[in-house]
């Protein structure tokens, strides 16, 4: 039995003393000014550590240092098959540190240690293994012109990436882009968010001990006002890649604009829609995974599937389930063995949580479950599985991102108007249908306007596919080879054969 599977997690979380320095050139520092933030643990509000804050000055510093990493080719000039052995030694160290990277994850962010060990970890680990094994198996190409030329096409690195992750899930998002990154022979200033700086400071020394070599990989924390304005704006870094809200993600447009023209690839919010079709033979299990994707990691997921559509003639049996469904993820102790549904991430989530449902029931949704806080003796930030049933589409609860454990029922009454609602969003990330027909399946799925869309289940999830939206929900695929494109340049050398 691995020592994960019978751990006293509070007995190890009362001995953890994480080292918040930064880790910029190879060397765990402070911030230039000294300046520092508490890190607070969702679960009880208990202060964890005193990170780094760093600013212009700590940043313009790790992106010094990536650019001479870079330029000297330390990282870029190595073989694919020498930066695949260092990735793999990497992904290896990231499962053998399983238990620590779990712990620091749950205590960060507030989510269910269970799901910090079968998830987030060997996911990250995943990620950096596979975009190692993927390195050396990409080819160049050689393009079809005219017998008397040759015309080469080759990927390059890019140079410094800038990569800016947010809180909900710290070390897939950052694996999602440090696998691609730097096995394409980039060199990163990864930014975690403030919320959630532990896990990206000790995979970087991870990376290190995996011999990754001094530089190419820094980790700057800090607040996005601060760090993150000004690794945007740097004009030695030559892409940013971003994920979180779409409004952050316009000031990485702004930012490049105001800088250098760097690359911007965002991956932003969703609203996605989830739509049950009458004819759908087995209910209780849509029912069943509905509820499941909605409130799995406390609902702090872009893709979370927070618009339920129903068809009209099922909508009561159906929603019914759903909410019984619903009561299975109340919250409890995240470092319990047991516990599905966890902990906001902090005291202004749990306000933003809990002022969207006093929107709802304001505008006139009828609440079925949930929408207290509960737990707060405990310090905590937690709110109980929440399901609104009669929802119009124009209600600030089925058009903004919510980011929490808030379901949105709306009913509808034919195909037509199911995809009607579904696309009346401005974001397009992912969408769900769930239909026994595979005609109507096939023909709802091409209309919806979403970067996946899910049949007949949901998240259902891999890494060998692109992850990404349309419209406001960004730009740019994480995930799979098409990864490769952002963090990549095309190169063409035309040889003219005399």
């Amino acid at each position: 039995m691995k020592m994960s599977e019978h751990m006293d997690w509070h007995a190890r979380a009362a001995a953890v003393h994480p080292d918040g320095r930064a880790l910029i050139d190879g060397q765990r520092v402070a911030a230039a000014d000294g300046q520092t933030f508490s890190c607070i643990s969702p679960i009880d509000a208990r202060v964890l550590a005193q990170v780094a804050r760093c600013g212009p000055a700590d940043v313009d510093r790790a992106v010094a240092g990536a650019r001479r990493a870079f330029e000297d080719r330390r990282w870029s000039g190595q073989p694919p098959a020498a930066r695949k052995k260092v990735l793999l030694k990497f992904a290896e160290l990231l499962l053998a540190a399983r238990d620590e990277l779990a712990l620091l994850e749950t205590l960060d962010m507030g989510k269910p240690v269970q799901f910090s060990l079968k998830v987030d970890v060997p996911a990250a680990a995943r990620c950096i293994g596979w975009y190692a094994e993927a390195v050396d198996k990409i080819y160049d190409e050689i393009a079809p012109t005219r017998d008397e030329a040759l015309a080469l096409i080759r990927r390059e690195p890019m140079g410094v990436v800038g990569a800016i992750v947010p809180w909900n899930y710290p070390m897939i998002m950052a694996a999602w882009k440090l696998g691609p990154a730097l096995a394409a022979g980039n060199s990163v200033v990864l930014k975690p968010s403030e919320k959630s700086p532990l896990t990206a400071l000790r995979m970087a020394e991870l990376a290190l001990q995996a011999g990754l070599p001094e530089s190419v990989l820094n980790v700057a924390p800090g607040f996005g006002s601060e760090a993150g304005e000004a690794l945007a704006l740097h004009p030695h870094v030559d892409a940013i890649s971003f994920t979180g809200s779409t409004r952050v993600g316009r000031r990485m447009l702004e930012y490049a604009a105001r800088s250098n023209l760097k690359r911007v690839f965002n991956e932003l919010g969703g609203k996605s829609a989830n739509i049950v079709f009458a004819d759908f033979q087995d209910l209780d299990r849509a029912a069943t995974t509905a509820a499941a994707c909605m409130f799995f990691n406390q609902g702090e997921s872009c893709n979370a599937p927070s618009r339920l559509l129903v068809q009209a003639s099922i909508a009561d049996d159906f929603v019914a389930r759903v909410v019984a469904r619903s009561q299975d993820y109340a919250p409890a102790d995240p470092l319990a063995s047991d516990t599905l549904m966890g902990a906001l991430v902090d005291q202004a989530q749990l306000a933003t949580v809990l002022g969207y449902i006093e929107s709802g029931e304001r505008e006139g949704a009828q609440r079925l479950a949930g929408g207290t806080r509960v737990r707060a003796e405990t310090g905590g930030f937690y709110v109980a599985p929440t399901v609104f049933d009669r929802v119009g589409s124009s209600m600030q609860i089925a058009r903004e991102e919510i980011f929490g454990p808030v379901l949105s029922v709306i009913r509808f009454e034919n195909e037509q108007q199911a995809v009607a609602v579904a696309n009346d969003t401005s974001y397009g990330l992912q969408a769900g249908v769930w239909s026994s027909d595979l005609n109507r399946a096939h023909r709802v799925a091409r209309q919806l306007r979403a970067g996946t869309v899910h049949v007949n289940q949901y998240d259902e999830d891999d890494i060998t596919v692109p992850f990404g939206g349309y419209r406001q929900s960004g730009n740019g695929r994480d995930k799979s080879l098409h990864a490769f494109d952002k963090y990549t340049e095309l190169k063409t050398t035309w040889i003219r054969l005399d």
